[in-house]
């Protein structure tokens, strides 16, 4: 398979079967979806024009965009908007092909909105349900540190998840800002979560450099690491995750929406991927950034010269990095491969 033989890439794209590792519930949220809660809720001082809203939505740098997403967070204050942000998110990925996704949600955000502990569970149970019965789309749940909160943040994530935990969890994360907060605080936290037989996969390597990718792996036990983008700053490190086949996932338009990386014909996904480490593409935070996780996989190609068979084999390592069950990955690997096959 050196090329499409009908149509043109991003058909090619638009029919692949798909998971999407790295997607943020509020960041996912459509334009459409946020102008509705701005509307509601005027007083968070988000947009309520949809003019107004992309241009609120230029980010200038990683601190700006962090202030922005906790922004649109703040529309987020009853359970019903959690279970439409769960569908709506749906939604977008089932028209996209995305068979399986790793939703990630920041519960301790919602719980500062005044959402009853047990409600985000059941929106989120209820949400999970829909997606599957309207749209298609197998969620499981990432649930992550809101890293611009702390520690106390991290505490907070960890005793809800201990309390609450609904079906279809599957790993413990951390996001947001890297400058500024140390991985090493958290690792008595992420202990916690791994004891419950969580997976761990941290957000590292962003906007800060390899060491921050180091202290994910050393003390927060990281499974995959969220971006990870500046590994190939140090090869020691490249070939450690190559030989421990510690996946990344990567956002190339994410990265240069928040200015991570300068364009995206500087993005290092074509150096990892020589590298041999394992990569899956994420649309992170699709409604924010206008895009979608089509478009990394289209502009992975047309940019930065990742070949049909290397878009395929993303594919298939989504599919095999995830934390679905052994009867989901072989389903999707199946649909992969019978796909691959009709495109030769």
């Amino acid at each position: 398979m050196t090329a499409p033989t009908t149509g043109s890439i991003a058909e090619l794209v638009a029919g692949l079967p798909k998971t999407d590792l790295h997607v943020h519930l509020v960041g996912a949220a459509s334009a459409d979806t946020v102008l509705g809660l701005a509307r509601r809720h005027p007083d968070a001082g988000v947009p309520t024009d949809r003019v107004a809203l992309a241009a609120y939505y230029a980010f200038t740098d990683f601190a700006h965009f962090i202030d922005i997403y906790v922004s649109v967070n703040s529309l987020v204050r009853t359970p019903e908007d959690v279970e439409a942000l769960v569908v709506g998110a749906a939604g977008d990925m089932g028209r996209q092909n995305v068979r399986y996704a790793e939703l990630t949600v920041t519960p301790d955000s919602h719980l500062l909105m005044g959402i009853a502990p047990e409600a985000v569970a059941e929106a989120l149970t209820s949400g999970r349900a829909r997606a599957l019965d309207e749209h298609g789309v197998e969620l499981a749940w990432v649930f992550d540190i809101p890293g611009e909160l702390g520690l106390v943040s991290g505490e907070r994530t960890i005793d809800w998840v201990e309390a609450h935990a609904p079906e279809g969890t599957a790993a413990f994360g951390l996001g947001g800002p890297e400058v500024g907060v140390p991985r090493p605080q958290f690792a008595e936290v992420f202990a916690r979560s791994r004891a419950m037989g969580l997976h761990s996969v941290p957000h590292a390597g962003e906007t800060t450099g390899p060491e921050t990718v180091w202290d994910a792996l050393r003390l927060l036990g990281a499974e995959r690491i969220g971006h990870g983008i500046t590994s190939v700053q140090d090869s020691g490190l490249l070939g450690h995750l190559a030989a421990e086949q510690i996946t990344l996932e990567v956002c190339p338009v994410s990265n240069v929406r928040t200015r991570a990386v300068a364009d995206l014909a500087a993005h290092p996904l074509p150096t990892l991927l020589d590298a041999g480490v394992m990569v899956t593409l994420g649309s992170d935070d699709p409604g924010m950034f206008a895009t979608t996780l089509n478009e990394q996989y289209v502009l992975a190609h047309d940019v930065l010269g990742v070949t049909v068979p290397a878009l395929v084999e993303i594919a298939r390592t989504g599919v095999r990095a995830s934390y679905a069950g052994d009867e989901v990955k072989s389903r999707l690997l199946a649909e992969i491969d019978a796909y691959a096959a009709t495109r030769t």
